[in-house]
C-alpha cells in the first residue's frame, strides 16, 4: 500500500498547490443575463478553481499506474508530513463538514426540498394552514423545480468545493452569487409553469418568517447543507428585497443574444473530460521523470 499512500499524499500536496493561484476567480457578473443562465454560469465558476487540482490528480493517477509497489524512492515521512499538513487540514475540514451535513437532522424550514438521491418536497402543515391555496401551489411549484434539478445534491457539492478553498473569501462570494441565482432561476421556472408572482412572493415571505421563528427557538444553531439558501436570505435583506421585487414584476422575456456567452462557456466546459484523459496519459508516460527528482530532493 506504499504506492497508494504516497499517491494520496501527493494528490493532497500538489493538488492543494495547484488550487491556490485560482482561488481568486471572480464571481459571475449579474448584469444582462437571464437567471437560468446566470445560475449555470455561477455553477461553473464554483468549479473552475479546482480544475487544475483535478488535472494534477489525473496526472498522478497515470503515474501510479506505472509505478511499482513499494515505490523505489520512498519519501521521508517527516518531510512529506510537514509539506502536506496545511492542505491536509483543509481537505479534512471539508470532508468532516460534508459528512456532518449528511448525518445531522435537518430543521423544519416550513417548505423545502430534501434528499440527495431522490429529492422530495417537504411542506410543514403548520405553515400550510396559514397560507391560501394559490400561495401553496406557487411554493410547491418552486420546490418541485428544485427537486427536478436535484438542487439539494448540487448545494451539498457546492459547499464541499467551497470548503476546499477555505479560508479564501472569494470562494464564499462565488457560492453566495450562485445561491441567489439558483433561487431566481427556480422562481422563473415556477412562474413559467403558471405560478402567480404575487403568490410566490407571499410564499417566500411566509417561509422566511416561519424560518425566523424556528431559528429563534433554536438560538445559536447554524444552518448548513440544504438550508444554506434559507439562511442566506434571512441574513441578507437586500437579496430578499431584490427577489420579491422581481417576482412582483412581469416575467421578463430574454432574446437568444442574451444567452450567447453562456453557450460559449458550455462548449469550453465540455473539454474537461478530454483534458483529464490527456493528463492521465501524460502521467503514465512521463510522470516518473518528474516524481523521481521530487522524491530524490526530499529523501
Amino acid at each position: 500500500m506504499e504506492r497508494e499512500s504516497l499517491l494520496c499524499l501527493l494528490m493532497t500536496l500538489l493538488g492543494g498547490l495547484a488550487l491556490q493561484p485560482f482561488v481568486w476567480w471572480p464571481a459571475a457578473d449579474r448584469a444582462q443575463l437571464p437567471p437560468a443562465d446566470l445560475e449555470r454560469r455561477s455553477w461553473r465558476r464554483l468549479w473552475y478553481p479546482v480544475v487544475p487540482t483535478l488535472l494534477v490528480a489525473a496526472w498522478l493517477c497515470g503515474w501510479a499506474l506505472r509505478e511499482p509497489d513499494p515505490v523505489r524512492d520512498p519519501l521521508d515521512a517527516w518531510v512529506l508530513l510537514a509539506a502536506w499538513l496545511p492542505f491536509g487540514l483543509v481537505f479534512a475540514r471539508a470532508g468532516a463538514r460534508a459528512v456532518w451535513s449528511l448525518l445531522r437532522t435537518p430543521i423544519d424550514c416550513g417548505v423545502s426540498t430534501v434528499g440527495l438521491v431522490q429529492p422530495q418536497v417537504m411542506f410543514s402543515p403548520f405553515l400550510a394552514k396559514q397560507l391560501d391555496e394559490g400561495v401553496i401551489r406557487a411554493a410547491l411549484a418552486h420546490e418541485r423545480a428544485h427537486a427536478i434539478h436535484r438542487d439539494p445534491l448540487r448545494i451539498w457539492l457546492a459547499q464541499v468545493v467551497t470548503d476546499l478553498q477555505w479560508p479564501w473569501p472569494w470562494a464564499a462570494r462565488r457560492l453566495e452569487v450562485w445561491l441567489e441565482a439558483l433561487e431566481l432561476a427556480r422562481d422563473d421556472e415556477a412562474r413559467a409553469e403558471g405560478a402567480d408572482g404575487a403568490d410566490l412572493a407571499e410564499a417566500v415571505l411566509a417561509s422566511v418568517r416561519y424560518l425566523e421563528r424556528i431559528t429563534a427557538r433554536h438560538s445559536g444553531m447554524r444552518l448548513k447543507g440544504t438550508q444554506l439558501a434559507h439562511a442566506r436570505l434571512i441574513g441578507d435583506s437586500g437579496a430578499l428585497r431584490r427577489r420579491v421585487s422581481r417576482m412582483l414584476a412581469p416575467l421578463p422575456q430574454w432574446s437568444r443574444e442574451d444567452t450567447a456567452p453562456l453557450m460559449r462557456l458550455e462548449r469550453a466546459g465540455s473539454l474537461l473530460i478530454p483534458l483529464l484523459l490527456a493528463a492521465l496519459m501524460l502521467g503514465a508516460l512521463y510522470g516518473e521523470r518528474l516524481i523521481r527528482p521530487l522524491l530524490g530532493m526530499t529523501s
